[in-house]
């Protein structure tokens, strides 16, 4: 398969816990430990459901493509279990929260996530956005300004753009993403299985069958409309006029051997475009680094979020 066929098959299933946070529950209460199961309403009368762990500094995390909080388990019950208080939010249209009958746009992704700093009227955050998720926090910094945020982290992130135009060359064709939205439509189960090697870098990258399952039924749980209208929405869109906006210190995670998110398209260009931006390059990862590099990752973060 040559580089543009491999991205494209990546990108059609960019992205992704049943379990409960077993470690932060454990933890002894403090005076803001809150229970999960709550919800944020928004501006239009959207219901995000949200888990909100630990105390300490904020750590707010936003999922890819198609993936509920739940994706960021194993991020959460580590940083919980470090002092720090992790939040997490299902984008509207999935899992737990309600399904509108339009919003899938970035603004109003950007507004939902400012509805969850808002609400819990978070001060210096830690923004990490996954894949599609790196975008909204982008978006967000861009359209609403760092007032509450101190710090961003990129894992992966689709920026500044995927799909090919005039501007972005090096981009993917437009018929060969609307090929992989149409083999979605006729068979996403099979179509997210096959996808799985990929996304996290078999066979360098180790996860068990029972891990791949977990994330496949995650993303099964993002209705199919839904799923095929944020990925046209998140390969369109472009970003580039966003990311010289962003002026909090950011760090930018990439894997060399991601093919959802080719490294030289998305994430060196995001680190360059982001004015004093750090580039960590994790040799052999995939896309799906929240799993397969999940200790090293969890130590990035903590480290960052803790300056």
């Amino acid at each position: 398969m040559d580089r543009r066929g491999i991205l494209a098959a990546g990108a059609s299933i960019v992205g992704g816990s049943v379990a409960s946070l077993a470690l932060a529950a454990k933890r002894t209460p403090s005076p803001r430990t809150s229970v999960a199961g709550q919800f944020i309403e928004t501006h239009d009368g959207t219901a995000l459901f949200y888990q909100d762990f630990g105390a300490g500094k904020p750590v707010v995390f936003v999922a890819p493509w198609a993936l509920g909080c739940d994706w960021w388990e194993y991020e959460m019950a580590a940083l919980v279990g470090r002092g720090m208080r992790c939040i997490a939010y299902d984008r509207r249209g999935q899992d737990r929260s309600t399904q509108p009958a339009r919003g899938y746009d970035f603004d109003t992704l950007a507004d939902d996530l400012s509805a969850v700093l808002d609400t819990l009227d978070l001060r210096e955050v830690t923004l990490v956005g996954h894949s599609m998720g790196a975008a909204e926090t982008v978006r967000y910094l861009s359209r609403h300004g760092s007032a509450r945020v101190a710090r961003l982290v990129l894992v992966a992130p689709i920026t500044p753009q995927v799909v090919k135009t005039a501007g972005n060359p090096d981009g993917i064709d437009p018929q060969i993403l609307e090929k992989g939205r149409a083999t979605l439509a006729k068979d996403r189960a099979g179509a997210i299985g096959r996808a799985a090697p990929a996304f996290f870098g078999a066979p360098t990258n180790t996860v068990s069958p029972e891990l791949t399952q977990w994330w496949v039924q995650l993303m099964l749980r993002c209705p199919l409309p839904l799923m095929l209208e944020l990925h046209r929405s998140f390969t369109e869109t472009d970003f580039a006029p966003d990311l010289p906006r962003i002026s909090v210190p950011t760090l930018v995670v990439h894997g060399d051997k991601d093919v959802s998110a080719l490294i030289d398209l998305t994430g060196r260009r995001t680190a360059q475009a982001i004015r004093d931006a750090r580039l960590v390059v994790y040799d052999g990862a995939a896309h799906g680094l929240p799993i397969t590099h999940m200790e090293r990752l969890n130590e990035e973060i903590f480290r960052f979020a803790s300056v």
